[in-house]
């Protein structure tokens, strides 16, 4: 498998670290689910199915004073919707199929990038993630998960989303508007909800305002539900 040496981006990790900062920014439609406004570092972010969100929630810290990102195991990563939510693909490092490698690979990277998106090779042992919760703490990272993750700080989900844009089997998709629920420990434990467009019309993230949540769709749109879960935008 191919190695990717940490050293080479050591000089933008030290950066980081001393500037002293707990909290890594988040887009502003995001912030009011997570304790403090933002993702701490060296704590672990689970996000359950809805890789939009996955992406969205990474977006607001990627190219900040030059920091890195890096996906591991999320080959179907849509980068033009990443774009659209702000992420800097110039600092985003890929590695689409570690397989069973996966925790070497997020060892490796925990002291080199500030966000690591990872979606694993199966179900996480405990044991596992206890260790690599205290690398990403040594490190300075965020990791945001694809799924479940044993003691995860926060756990955010989808739990209602509709496409607008198709009318009788005909159209284009314009946006998509989701509830997102947040709970988790400590500062985290309190639910947190908030009604989001993901994405808007022009591809970003946004916070569904109250009159859009009372017409519940745009002049002249329908909604449409997806099965079978959301496209990876």
């Amino acid at each position: 498998m191919p190695t990717f040496d940490p050293a080479l981006l050591q000089p933008a990790a030290s950066s980081l670290a001393s500037s002293g900062r707990e909290l890594l920014p988040v887009l502003p439609a995001l912030a009011p689910l997570l304790p403090g406004g933002g993702v701490r570092r060296g704590e672990v972010v689970s996000v359950d199915g809805d890789t939009g969100l996955l992406i969205a929630l990474a977006a607001g810290a990627v190219g900040v004073d030059g920091q890195w990102s890096a996906a591991v195991g999320l080959p179907d990563l849509g980068l033009a919707a990443a774009a659209g939510y702000g992420f800097d693909l110039r600092r985003l490092l890929l590695v689409d199929d570690p397989g069973q490698h996966w925790p070497e690979v997020v060892s490796a990277l925990a002291g080199a990038v500030g966000v690591i998106l990872l979606r694993p090779d199966g179900p996480v042992p405990p044991q596992l993630a206890a260790r690599l919760t205290a690398v990403l703490r040594r490190g300075g990272a965020a990791l945001l998960v694809a799924g479940p993750w044993p003691g995860a700080a926060l756990r955010l989900r989808v739990s209602s989303a509709h496409w607008f844009g198709l009318g009788a089997g005909h159209g284009q998709l314009l946006g998509r508007q989701v509830e997102v629920t947040a709970e988790g420990r400590g500062a985290g434990a309190r639910a947190r909800t908030a009604k989001l467009w993901l994405p808007d019309e022009r591809g970003a993230a946004r916070a569904v305002e109250a009159a859009e949540a009372v017409v519940a769709e745009p002049a002249g749109v329908r909604p449409v539900a997806v099965l079978g879960g959301p496209m990876a935008v």
